[in-house]
C-alpha cells in the first residue's frame, strides 16, 4: 500500500486527485509507528543543542504535519461521510501521538538544558524564541505531570478532541437539516436575483431538476449565503421569523443537541486547567497570548463596550422610529436595517455586485500587494493538482522575478461538502533543510478558502462588498505566511505567532478595500467595464459605520461570554451557560435574546475551534490593525513614495518576522510605540475625528 499511498509522500504539494478517504487509515497506521521510532531514537541519543534536538524534532513534526494537514484540509473543503469516518477513526491515535511528543520528558529536559547551556548566547533571536515557546508549550501540555494526573490529562485531551469534532458535525448537520421550500412568487417577494439564483440552484441539487431563478421552486437554507440575504430582503415577516428561529436554535435540541457537549467541554477544560496548576481555563489560554491576563483583556473590552453600548442603544431607537414600530423583533432587524441603509445611502449591497466580479477583485488585490509590498502575483493554474476544478493556483514573486511563494484559492461556496466561513491555512511552510549535504529552501504555500456565490447562469462570481473584505482579510493571513523571511519552521509565517496578534495582517488588509486607489482600480462593471460611479464610494464610506456601535457590541457580547465561561463560570453551580449568557446580555445587547435562543450551541469558534477564551482576539487584533493602518493615513494615502516606505516597513516587521519575536516587540518596531484604541474607535465612527 505505502508505495502508492499519496498521503505518505511526505513532501511537496499534495496529489489531491489521487487522495481518497480509504487512504487515510492505512497512511496514519503506517506513519505513526515510524515517527514513534524516530522520537525514541532522538530521546535516547539526545544532544541538547540546536542541531542535536531542534532540527531532528522539526523533521518529525513536519512529516506528521504534512499528512495530517492534508486530511484536515480535506475535512474542511471536501467533507463526506467516508472522509469523516476515516478522520474519526485515526484522530484519537494522532492526539495520543501529539501528546506523547509534547509530554516527552527527555525532549523537555533537552530544551531546558539548551536554554541553560553555553550555546544559548550563540542562538539568534528567532531560535531563542522557538526554544522558549517549546518549553512553555511542553509545560502547558502537561509535561510535568506524572502517574494518574498525567493519564487523566491525556484522557481529557482525547475527549476534548472528540467532543470538538462532534460539536462541529452537529452544527453542520443541524444547518443542513433545515430547508424551506418556496413555490410561489408571493413567498419570495423582495428577494434579490442573486439569492433567487442560488435558491433555485439549491432546489435543483435537492432534486427539482426544472427549478429556475424566475419560476422556482426555491430552497432557502441556514447556510450563510442563503440565510443572511433572506433575513435582509424577504418581505414575508412570517417566513423571516421561521428561518430566524430555526437559525438561533441550531443544534440546541433534538438529534443534533450540543447542550450536553457544552457542559462536558467546559467541565473538562476547567479540570485540565486545574491539573496544570491554573485557576481556570482562561489562564491556560492566555499563557500563550499577547494579552497578559484576564484583567487586561477585560479592560480593553470594557473601554470599547462603554462607547459602543450607548451608540447601539441610539441605533436601535432610530431603527424603530424608521420602521415606525415599537414591536421590532430580532427577525426584523436585518430587514429594516437594510431598508434604512438603502434610504440613508440610497443603494443596496446587491446593486454593487456587478462591479465586483472575482477576477477583477483579484486584480485589484494583487495590484495593491505590488504597490505597498513590492510583490508580483501571477496565475499558475495547472502547476499544482487541486481538490476541485474551481480551485485556482498562484505564484508570488519579488520585483526581481524571484519566486518566493504560492497559494491556492478556493473561492466558492459548496454547501454539500465545504464548511462555511473563510479561512487561511498553511499547505507548506517556509524552511531551510539540509538533505544529503544539499541545502533545500522550501517555499511557503498557503490555502485561501472563501465561500462566495459561485458563477451562476453564465455570470462570473459577483461579490458583495462584504465578500471583497473577506477575500482581502484571508489574503492578509496569506501574506504573513508567504512573505516571512524566517527559515526555521518553528517561527516562519504564522507559526508561533500569538493567537490574539495573528489577525493583525488580515484585518489590516480589510482597511484597503475602501482606499480610493484600490477600490476604483478594481470596481468595474463586469459587462460594460464602467468604473464604479463615485457617488457609490461616498455611500460606501458613509455606510461602513452604519450601525457600527451595534456590530462592535455584538463582537464584545461574544468575547465577554467566552471569557466569563472560561474564567468565572463554575459548571454545575446552578447557573447554566445560557443563563450566564442572558446575564451578560444585560450590558452587551440592546435587544435581549429570545428565550429559546441557543446561540451557544452553534458557537463553533469556542467549542470546536481554537478560540476558547480567545474570542476577544478579534477585537484585540483590530486595535492593532487599525493603529497599523493609521501609520499609512498619517503619511497620506495619496503620497505614493511614503506609502511604499511605510509598506516596506510593515513587510519587514509584521509580515517578515512572523513568530520570531513577541508581537509587541514587532508592533513597536513597526509603529515606534505601543498600540492605542483610538484609531479603531475613529475608524468605526465611534469617536469624533
Amino acid at each position: 500500500m505505502s508505495n502508492h499511498n499519496p498521503l505518505l509522500k511526505g513532501e511537496g504539494l499534495p496529489s489531491f486527485p489521487e487522495i481518497k478517504p480509504e487512504h487515510i487509515v492505512p497512511a496514519v497506521k503506517e506513519l505513526l509507528p515510524t515517527l514513534e521510532t524516530q522520537v525514541q531514537e532522538l530521546e535516547n541519543n539526545l544532544q541538547p543543542t540546536w542541531e542535536g534536538l531542534v532540527i531532528p524534532l522539526n523533521l518529525i513534526e513536519e512529516r506528521l504535519r504534512w499528512t495530517w494537514g492534508i486530511i484536515g484540509h480535506l475535512m474542511g473543503v471536501k467533507n463526506s461521510p467516508q472522509l469523516r469516518e476515516a478522520y474519526e477513526a485515526v484522530q484519537p491515535e494522532l492526539v495520543q501521538f501529539a501528546n506523547r511528543v509534547a509530554q516527552s520528558q527527555p525532549l523537555y529536559k533537552g530544551f531546558v538544558a539548551l536554554r541553560d547551556s553555553q550555546q544559548w548566547d550563540n542562538l539568534d533571536f528567532a531560535q531563542k524564541r522557538i526554544v522558549e515557546s517549546a518549553i512553555k508549550e511542553a509545560e502547558l501540555s502537561g509535561v510535568a505531570l506524572e502517574g494518574e494526573k498525567k493519564e487523566r490529562f491525556n484522557q481529557i485531551q482525547l475527549e476534548l478532541a472528540q467532543l470538538s469534532t462532534n460539536f462541529s458535525n452537529n452544527v453542520l448537520d443541524a444547518t443542513k437539516a433545515f430547508k424551506l421550500k418556496l413555490t410561489t412568487s408571493e413567498e419570495v417577494a423582495g428577494l434579490p436575483p442573486s439569492l433567487l439564483s442560488l435558491a433555485a440552484q439549491t432546489a435543483k441539487n435537492e432534486g427539482d431538476e426544472n427549478a429556475t431563478a424566475e419560476n422556482g421552486p426555491w430552497v432557502i437554507t441556514l447556510d450563510y449565503p442563503s440565510y443572511v440575504p433572506f433575513l435582509k430582503f424577504s418581505e414575508r415577516r412570517d417566513l423571516r421569523e421561521k428561518v430566524y428561529r430555526a437559525f438561533i436554535s441550531r443544534a440546541g435540541g433534538g438529534e443534533y443537541d450540543n447542550n450536553p457537549l457544552i457542559d462536558k467541554i467546559l467541565s473538562l477544560r476547567l479540570e485540565l486547567a486545574n491539573l496544570l496548576g491554573y485557576d481556570n481555563y482562561a489562564e491556560v489560554s492566555l499563557a500563550k497570548k499577547m494579552a497578559d491576563d484576564v484583567e487586561s483583556v477585560e479592560k480593553l473590552l470594557e473601554e470599547l463596550r462603554v462607547v459602543s453600548f450607548e451608540s447601539a442603544k441610539q441605533e436601535l431607537a432610530q431603527l424603530k422610529e424608521f420602521a415606525n414600530s415599537d414591536d421590532l423583533q430580532p427577525w426584523d432587524v436585518s430587514y429594516w436595517a437594510e431598508k434604512q441603509r438603502e434610504k440613508l445611502f440610497n443603494f443596496t449591497e446587491e446593486e454593487l455586485r456587478p462591479y465586483f466580479p472575482l477576477n477583477q477583485v483579484l486584480d485589484g488585490l494583487f495590484g495593491l500587494a505590488k504597490r505597498i509590498f513590492g510583490v508580483t502575483i501571477t496565475p499558475a493554474n495547472g502547476e499544482a493538482p487541486v481538490w476541485h476544478e474551481d480551485v485556482q493556483y498562484f505564484q508570488v514573486s519579488n520585483n526581481d522575478n524571484e519566486v518566493i511563494a504560492h497559494f491556492y484559492l478556493d473561492a466558492y461556496s459548496r454547501p454539500s461538502e465545504k464548511r462555511g466561513g473563510a479561512w487561511m491555512d498553511d499547505c507548506l511552510g517556509r524552511a531551510k533543510f539540509e538533505v544529503n549535504g544539499e541545502v533545500v529552501n522550501r517555499l511557503p504555500v498557503a490555502y485561501l478558502t472563501c465561500n462566495q456565490t459561485p458563477p451562476v447562469d453564465g455570470k462570473p462570481s459577483l461579490m458583495t462588498f462584504a465578500d471583497v473584505e473577506t477575500l482581502f482579510h484571508e489574503f492578509g493571513h496569506g501574506l504573513q505566511h508567504m512573505l516571512t523571511v524566517i527559515d526555521y519552521p518553528g517561527a516562519a509565517g504564522i507559526n508561533n505567532v500569538e493567537w490574539d496578534a495573528v489577525e493583525l495582517p488580515s484585518q489590516f488588509m480589510e482597511n484597503w478595500c475602501l482606499e480610493k486607489n484600490t477600490l476604483f482600480g478594481m470596481a468595474k462593471h463586469y459587462e460594460t467595464g464602467e468604473i464604479l460611479p463615485s457617488h457609490y464610494y461616498d455611500k460606501l464610506v458613509a455606510s461602513k459605520n452604519y450601525m457600527s456601535g451595534s456590530s462592535m457590541l455584538r463582537q464584545l457580547h461574544f468575547s465577554i461570554i467566552d471569557l466569563e465561561l472560561h474564567s468565572r463560570y463554575q459548571p454545575h453551580s446552578g447557573e447554566t451557560p445560557h443563563q450566564l449568557r442572558d446575564r451578560i446580555s444585560e450590558t452587551t445587547t440592546v435587544m435581549k435574546p429570545l428565550p429559546e435562543d441557543r446561540f451557544l450551541c452553534s458557537f463553533g469558534h469556542i467549542f470546536a475551534g481554537g478560540y476558547a477564551a480567545g474570542y476577544y482576539s478579534y477585537k484585540w487584533a483590530e486595535v492593532l490593525s487599525a493603529d497599523a493602518f493609521s501609520a499609512f493615513e498619517e503619511v497620506g494615502l495619496d503620497n505614493e513614495e511614503e506609502v511604499k516606505t511605510v509598506g516596506q516597513r510593515f513587510r519587514d516587521t509584521v509580515l517578515a518576522l512572523g513568530g520570531s519575536l513577541s508581537p509587541m516587540e514587532i508592533f513597536k518596531k513597526f509603529r515606534g510605540r505601543e498600540p492605542k484604541t483610538e484609531a479603531l474607535l475613529r475608524h468605526s465612527g465611534l469617536l469624533a475625528s
